[in-house]
Order: C-alpha cells, then structure tokens, then sequence
C-alpha cells in the first residue's frame, strides 16, 4: 500500500477546484456532490460493491448495505455522492482520525470510486474536492489515504490533487 497526506494552502485548494471546474465545463458533464444519507443507501451500495469487486472482493450487495448502513446510523463515517443526471454515479467515503502530531482530527479518505461508465469526466478531482471542502467545514487539519501500488489512475491523480507521498512510515496491519 502507498500512503499519502494532504496538507494545502488555499492556492492549491483553488487549483485543484478550478482544475475539476475546467474539466466539468470541458466535459460537458454537469454533476451535483450530496452528502449521503440513509435514503441514498440503495445507490450507495451498489456503488460500494463496485468498489469493492475492483478491489477484488467477492460481490455481495447486501452485506455491503448493511456495512455502510451501520456506519451512516452511527455516525462513523460521511459519504459523499456524486450525482450525475439524478443516477449517484460515484461515492467518497470518510472516516474521522486524530493526527498526534497536529493534535487535530484528520480524516482518512478511505474509499473512492467512480463508476467506469462516467470516468475521465473529473468527478474523482470533484469529490477529493469535496472532501477538502469537508475538512474545512470541520476543522480538520487535512486527509490522508492508501492506496495499491498497483493503483496507477489513483497514483497519478493524488499528488495532482495536492497528496504528497510518505515515503517516510512504514504502514502495517494485524488481521484477527
């Protein structure tokens, strides 16, 4: 997995907006960002479970709903959607964090996704965006996220959206 953080100036912020506005207008492709709620679950999760399959997980819409439908209910997590032509074609989802460093709450980009059929159109830049949007409304120092290294769209569009690579920790997991 590659870590990355973001820490932005209002220029960069500015910039990585403007870039998402230009490919709108370029696109042509009008879109709405929503926070999701429990009456978008049903979108939600099939979108999740794309994500999900791409990440080579076996299909399973329902346990999938009933995941994010826990953390919507308790609050564990904002998810935004992105809705093209009144259809949620792409999802973000946040998890609060702490930085110890900072002493401020951080959030985690966890999941990002974009269904194939509406790539290319910069909803990605516009829900990355949003989530930067997101820490300022809440007074987070910023995001942090991981991602495959095999991941190449994601390894491109990151540090283009502001992420600066950690090549500093090393990041490990335990699994029961």
């Amino acid at each position: 997995m590659i870590w990355f953080y973001i820490n932005w100036t209002i220029s960069e912020l500015t910039l990585c907006s403007t870039f998402a506005f230009l490919i709108k207008i370029s696109k042509t492709m009008n879109y709405q960002i929503k926070k999701a709620s429990i009456e978008d679950l049903d979108e939600a999760a099939e979108l999740f479970n794309l994500y999900r399959v791409f990440y080579r997980q076996e299909s399973d819409v329902e346990k999938g709903k009933a995941f994010l439908k826990e953390r919507l209910l308790n609050n564990e997590s904002d998810i935004f959607l992105v809705v093209v032509s009144g259809k949620a074609v792409g999802f973000v989802q946040l998890y609060k964090l702490f930085h110890y460093t900072k002493l401020q709450k951080q959030w985690l980009l966890s999941d990002l996704f974009v269904h194939p059929d509406y790539r290319g159109k910069g909803l990605s830049v516009a829900l990355i965006d949003r989530s930067k949007q997101w820490c300022e409304e809440t007074n987070a120092c910023g995001l942090m996220l991981e991602t495959e290294k095999t991941n190449d769209i994601g390894n491109t569009l990151y540090p283009r959206c502001g992420f600066k690579y950690d090549g500093l920790h090393n990041y490990y997991h335990w699994w029961k």
